[in-house]
């Protein structure tokens, strides 16, 4: 992790490498990162200004954006609002929506199937069931909104009762901030950052912005390959390069972003007049 005057130095190099090349690669997380966290998560959307500016990013022709997400596309597409909708990545890697708007998703082994049966079983016999997030291939329980000891003592009743599921199916435990993930393990972000730069040219200039745990893998898929970036109010120990604190560093690092592409035009001027409040 590097100082900030070096983080802000790192950032000023690598969008020159940005602006001087045709094309370019931006992944984004979205829960926490492009938006915070929010007990309703239907109600999750991006700090104000962000959308402007991914909008305007995306129009400029001259970035690849590719979102990333634990959540089901149907979910993300609509509290992301930007138009046209970028590439899509869903339930960690396991469905991937193009942006013309066909969704590819993988087919899941029977023996997860049965698990996430079991799992979801065992939530519903503990009274457990208002608390989860049922998505294809994993299930999610949250505490937010509960005070320290409850998310303590609901998280111990969670690792008792899903490990030995996860052990005899070989599913994983995954947890993150406000909750634990009992999931396949046939994806991960990592898994998308390296399809997506196999995708790519080489020298493609790339970063990844993320927040949490499931972010992590992501962080080491791109070494070598681009900048990571921690985007959190608080920093924690992580593999990312740099950290940044939103909302104001992330609008700052999208409004570098767009000016870099060439995206200011009408459109772009006023998104970026909008975060700079001039």
């Amino acid at each position: 992790m590097v100082l900030k005057s070096e983080a802000h130095f790192r950032i000023e190099q690598f969008m020159k490498t940005v602006a001087q090349a045709e094309r370019s690669l931006l992944l984004l997380d979205y829960d926490g990162t492009l938006a915070p966290f929010r007990r309703e998560r239907d109600r999750a959307f991006p700090y104000p200004g962000s959308t402007q500016l991914l909008e305007a990013i995306v129009r400029s022709g001259r970035t690849r954006m590719v979102i990333i997400s634990g959540r089901d596309t149907s979910e993300t597409v609509p509290l992301l609002g930007v138009a046209p909708v970028p590439e899509v990545w869903g339930l960690h890697g396991l469905q991937r929506r193009r942006p013309d708007g066909k969704i590819e998703t993988a087919q899941i082994d029977d023996r997860y199937i049965d698990a996430l049966s079991d799992a979801k079983r065992w939530l519903d016999c503990q009274h457990l069931e208002h608390a989860a997030e049922l998505k294809t291939g994993s299930i999610a329980v949250h505490w937010r909104g509960l005070n320290e000891s409850e998310a303590e003592a609901l998280q111990e009743r969670l690792l008792a009762g899903w490990k030995p599921i996860a052990e005899y199916s070989g599913m994983e435990l995954l947890e993150f901030d406000g909750g634990i993930e009992i999931r396949t393990p046939e994806a991960g972000k990592g898994d998308v950052v390296r399809i997506v730069l196999d995708e790519m040219e080489a020298d493609t200039p790339t970063a990844y912005l993320g927040d949490d745990a499931t972010d992590e893998h992501a962080f080491r898929a791109i070494s070598g390959r681009g900048l990571s970036v921690l985007v959190r109010p608080r920093w924690r120990q992580t593999a990312a390069q740099l950290w940044l604190k939103p909302p104001e560093q992330l609008l700052d690092f999208l409004t570098q972003w767009l000016y870099a592409v060439g995206g200011c035009d009408a459109r772009g001027r006023e998104a970026a007049a909008a975060v700079s409040g001039s």
